[in-house]
């Protein structure tokens, strides 16, 4: 089973009420990636290690660009002249390396690169020198008339995991989906890491041009860490759900920036902590 595909079948020895039997188990593939960017500096084409993630192979293009996104480095994909995978391959022929070209006159910041991340796939703040470097280019959002019906709200998460594909398989997998207010799902992408699998789902609109997503409504699968919400905000989403709690410092975000975050959506409820003038209709 190719790596792209999310997961790998495995031997293993199952034990149940004292027996035992050979079988095979499949297992999400976590591996790393390192996102480089190539860029002009002055006279000097210049190439540099932005991240490195642990992350599901596969849409290894819209996560990249989500990242450069959502931590602020690229505001449009026609800043992006080229992505290409790069490096050695292994014995897949598949590699862990992708290279965005950015246009020639678009200036970097070589200050902000300097934040060199490694980033698990469990915590993507971890590495940052500070979490004030995490609000750059965060705008408060705009107070529209985009509403969510509140009847509507507990059915996401469901579809969510309706369409978690290599999660059915593995049960190891994170996911982000994007949905419209009418509750009718746009993107879907899964990963062992959370905020890999949110900039996999913004990266797919990013690079279809759409940069200012704030008629959608995101629905993560686990709880609403500050950095979700932080790459959120990058994309002016709106609306956030989570199945699981948020912390703190998420809430301290969404409540800054306008952003409706509601958390333990799930067992026919759910928790309004900031934004509930968006949650309209019955609840």
């Amino acid at each position: 089973m190719p790596k792209s595909a999310g997961f790998s079948s495995l031997p293993v020895r199952k034990v149940s009420k004292g027996n035992e039997t050979e079988t095979t188990d499949a297992l999400a593939v976590e591996e790393p990636l390192e996102i480089r960017i190539g860029f002009q500096d002055g006279d000097v084409r210049r190439t540099r290690a932005v991240s490195i993630t642990m992350r599901t192979p596969g849409d290894d293009f819209e996560l990249a660009s989500g990242f450069l996104f959502t931590e602020g480095i690229i505001t449009s994909p026609d800043q992006i002249k080229d992505i290409k995978h790069c490096g050695p391959k292994d014995t897949e022929g598949e590699t862990n390396t992708v290279r965005l070209d950015l246009i020639d006159d678009l200036e970097i910041d070589l200050k902000s690169l300097e934040r060199h991340f490694y980033t698990t796939s469990s915590c993507g703040v971890c590495g940052k020198s500070s979490i004030e470097a995490l609000y750059t280019g965060a705008k408060r959002l705009s107070s529209n008339s985009f509403l969510l019906d509140g009847r509507l709200i507990n059915s996401l998460p469901k579809k969510l995991r309706e369409n978690q594909e290599v999660f059915e398989r593995t049960g190891g997998l994170h996911a982000s989906a994007l949905f419209v207010s009418t509750g009718d799902l746009v993107e879907i992408r899964e990963d062992v890491g959370r905020h890999n699998a949110l900039d996999k789902a913004i990266g797919a609109r990013f690079l279809k041009g759409q940069t200012v997503l704030d008629e959608m409504v995101l629905v993560v699968s686990g709880r609403a860490s500050f950095e979700l919400v932080q790459k959120a905000l990058m994309a002016s989403i709106p609306i956030m759900l989570a199945v699981g709690p948020p912390s703190t410092l998420a809430v301290e975000l969404a409540e800054e920036f306008g952003m409706t975050l509601v958390g333990f959506v799930r067992d026919g409820g759910y928790n309004v902590y900031t934004g509930a003038e968006r949650v309209s209709g019955e609840r």
